[in-house]
């Protein structure tokens, strides 16, 4: 049975386990966008191994796997961007992560930003954030539609686990509607398996966040 919770302000939270009536197990919710990921641009930065940012883009009928995984390197902080294939009005993003204590404390959600890293991911206000249970199921959040009209990439920042060393995820998928963009994609080249001594954990991400002067 699908369940809700949601707080006032740009943090609302929704998050319903996955299910589909009536829906071929292949292709999951109509509105799923997978095919619209260019997951060959898919960017993992801090993961033990990088090659697996864009393999847990996975199709709707593996959400379930945990055999491939990616999992944080240095400490248990994550940054994934994901650029689509055209301009998207987003509804929802589809998460499973864990087990356990390997599970992201929270996801922080950056729309259309370009060049985003550890060195300046602090300084910027996320547009949305979802707190995450612990379990085995995959999680689905509801973001603010009027935040997240035209989104040609977001990036999602895992700023801590729940308690373990590294942070694991082993799904990543969306929900919403596509349309062709007239312009070509600017990409962006990314440190993306960083020196460990150039990566200085972020401190300070259990309050608010604020951008600079706010």
């Amino acid at each position: 049975m699908a369940h809700n919770h949601s707080h006032g302000g740009c943090h609302d939270e929704s998050h319903d386990h996955d299910h589909d009536h009536g829906l071929p197990e292949d292709v999951g919710h109509r509105d799923n966008l997978f095919a619209r990921i260019d997951r060959a641009n898919v960017v993992a930065l801090n993961a033990e191994e990088s090659s697996m940012g864009p393999a847990v883009i996975k199709p709707w009928d593996q959400r379930m796997d945990e055999e491939t995984y990616l999992e944080s390197d240095a400490d248990d902080q994550l940054i994934v961007r994901i650029p689509f294939t055209g301009a998207v009005k987003l509804r929802a993003l589809l998460l499973k992560a864990g087990p356990e204590d390997q599970t992201p404390a929270k996801v922080a959600l950056f729309p259309n930003v370009e060049n985003i890293d550890f060195s300046d991911i602090a300084d910027l206000k996320p547009v949305q954030e979802f707190t995450l249970p612990q379990g085995r199921d995959v999680g689905e959040y509801h973001v603010l539609p009027a935040k997240f009209p035209n989104v040609t990439s977001i990036t999602l920042f895992f700023p801590a686990s729940q308690g373990a060393d590294t942070t694991r995820i082993y799904y990543i998928g969306f929900l919403g509607q596509w349309s062709e963009r007239k312009f070509e994609p600017v990409l962006t080249v990314y440190e993306s398996k960083p020196n460990l001594a150039d990566h200085d954990k972020i401190q300070g991400l259990n309050t608010n966040w604020s951008a600079p002067g706010t």
